[in-house]
């Protein structure tokens, strides 16, 4: 399923970059290998809040391509969407359903426009990492709380604003802040991270926006994580070694809170503001 959407400079960017990425054979490019999925919920949350079981529930994996979230929640039962602005993400998607003999359907767009979609449709949104990439996090929010039946479920990742203000390498003084923390535009380019994706255009959001934004927008926020990367003995400089420092990510559940009536104030822009 392909939609129309809005085009800007930004996202024509972001669409292009991870497109290359999937022929390059890049991080977060690689499809869901078999063992993910002999506990395929398991593999996909690990922390168990979505209690174990998916099955019929309409989930709506958002900036989500690449052939690994979709395959499998749809794996584990639950009746799935995935949408993400790049058609090369998308096609590892469809390539992944074929060969298991997975339903799934796929949507090209934005996560800021999701305007195909009915109000109230889904239980589920599942967000990983990937609200870096478009300037206005509140934006992306509202849309999830229109498209989400009351008492939803949405869960997403973040990158941590400090892990994107601080520099890739350690200096003598350790990893240092290098990036204002009030700040508009997108960040610059760095070369050799494993956290940040060279070619793409990323935004730092604070996390007044992240946090506040998402309750703002009718969510209650009922977990939160900061996922482990550190390692034994890691190398000097590698990313093990900075997440000993910095936690590059974070790691949210909340929960749709409000009636129809509530859903509909967010539709016209009346509450949560």
């Amino acid at each position: 399923m392909d939609e129309l959407f809005p085009t800007d400079p930004i996202s024509e960017h972001n669409r292009s970059a991870w497109d290359a990425r999937v022929r390059q054979g890049k991080a977060f490019t690689k499809p869901a290998e078999d063992a993910d999925f002999r506990d395929p919920l398991a593999t996909v949350d690990a922390p168990g809040w979505l209690s174990g079981n998916i099955r019929d529930q309409e989930l709506l994996c958002l900036a989500a391509g690449g052939g690994r979230q979709a395959p499998l929640y749809a794996a584990a039962g639950a009746r799935v969407t995935v949408v993400d602005i790049s058609p090369a993400m998308l096609e590892l998607d469809r390539q992944v359903a074929a060969r298991r003999g997975l339903q799934i359907e796929t949507v090209e767009a934005s996560m800021d426009h999701l305007m195909m979609f009915n109000s109230a449709r889904f239980d589920i949104v599942i967000h990983p990492v990937s609200s870096c990439y478009v300037s206005d996090i509140v934006a992306v929010y509202r849309q999830i709380a229109r498209i989400m039946r009351p008492e939803g479920l949405y869960i997403s990742q973040h990158k941590q604003p400090v892990s994107l203000q601080a520099s890739v390498k350690p200096t003598a003084d350790g990893y240092c802040i290098v990036e204002p923390y009030y700040r508009s535009g997108p960040l610059p380019q760095v070369v050799g991270s494993p956290h940040r994706e060279y070619g793409t255009l990323e935004f730092l959001h604070r996390w007044e926006q992240l946090l506040g934004g998402m309750c703002c927008s009718g969510f209650v926020i009922e977990d939160l994580l900061e996922p482990r990367h550190i390692k034994p003995n890691a190398v000097h400089g590698s990313f093990a070694d900075r997440c000993r420092t910095i936690a590059p990510y974070v790691r949210i559940k909340a929960r749709r809170t409000g009636s129809e009536a509530d859903a509909d104030k967010v539709r016209q822009g009346d509450a949560f503001v």
